[in-house]
Order: C-alpha cells, then structure tokens, then sequence
C-alpha cells in the first residue's frame, strides 16, 4: 500500500527516552483499506513513542471524522470519532504473543509502521449501525426522500395488512398460546 502519510517509524539509533510524532490520516490514507464503512476520514494522530532498550510503548491519542453511509437512509453522513490506544513492542526472535495490544518483532527489527494499528484503532470506533441523528423534536433527520419510502404517512395501509393476514398464522398463534 502506498500512503500519503510516511507512518513508518525508524527506531534503531534512537536513545532510551520518549518521542512524539503527529500523523493527519485522510481519505487517500483510508481508501486504501477498501472497508465499506469509512468512505473517507480526516483524523488526526498524536503518537508518543516510550523507547527502552527492551521494548516500546506507544500511546496513541486520536479525534476526527470518519464520512459513513447512513444504515437508513443510505445517505452519507460525517461520524465523530476518538480515543486513545497503547500497544507494546517487545523484541524476540522465539516469543509469540496472544494480546492483541502485544506485538513482538525480531531482535534484528530496525523499523515499524503504525498504519495498520492507526486504522484498526479508527475502525473499531465506528458503531456497528451508523444512522443520522434525530432533530429536537425526535424527527429523523435522514434523505427525506429516502424516509418516504420507509416509513410511509399513510397509516391506512398498516391497518390493511393486519386485515389481510394469512389465516395459517392464527393456527400457529393457538399453538404458541398453548406451549
């Protein structure tokens, strides 16, 4: 993948101590991941690097926006999102680890690039069903074109269908009540 945004951090010659690198991740970064949810982004990422001679912390403090479909009115919308991360880096040529906030890298490593970690951390962010908020009055605020089509005003047709029930389901009704 090629990204407009360097997230590769060069960390063989660099000193025990704490260094901080800032990333702005947008929709060329994101389109290349090709997740249905995240149609674009502009989110910004404040990453304090803690090196020791053993290991690495890195704390990562992102906000932004992440353009969404809405899950109702297929409409696309602007989602907030946030948060804040650690993941640890230790170095071994044997160990493996199970935590998923634990990567392990090869004693010989020289590098690492954040980018999979800074979109898994956007990603898990958006909400399984993403739909417009509701106005004050707790109207939709979704397409009203689309909102015709899914909740129709017409409250005749609601008492129709109850009407025109198959009568196979009065049987299983029966049944249920009985069980």
């Amino acid at each position: 993948m090629e990204q407009n945004v360097d997230t590769t951090i060069q960390f063989s010659g660099l000193k025990p101590g704490r260094y901080n690198y800032n990333y702005t991740l947008n929709d060329s970064f994101f389109s290349d991941y090709k997740n249905e949810k995240i149609l674009g982004a502009n989110v910004v990422f404040d990453v304090e690097m803690e090196k020791s001679e053993r290991m690495m912390l890195f704390h990562f403090a992102f906000t932004g926006e992440v353009r969404t479909t809405c899950d109702r009115c297929l409409g696309e919308m602007p989602w907030p999102v946030e948060g804040e991360e650690t993941l640890c880096v230790k170095f071994s040529d044997t160990e493996q680890s199970d935590d998923e906030n634990v990567l392990i890298l090869p004693e010989k490593a020289y590098k690492i690039d954040l980018a999979q970690w800074m979109y898994e951390y956007v990603a898990i962010k958006m909400p399984i069903q993403c739909i417009h908020p509701d106005d004050e009055e707790g109207n939709p605020t979704c397409d009203p074109e689309m909102m015709t089509y899914l909740m129709p005003e017409n409250d005749e047709s609601d008492t129709e269908s109850e009407e025109a029930t198959d009568p196979r389901w009065e049987v299983l009704k029966k049944l249920r009540g009985n069980a």
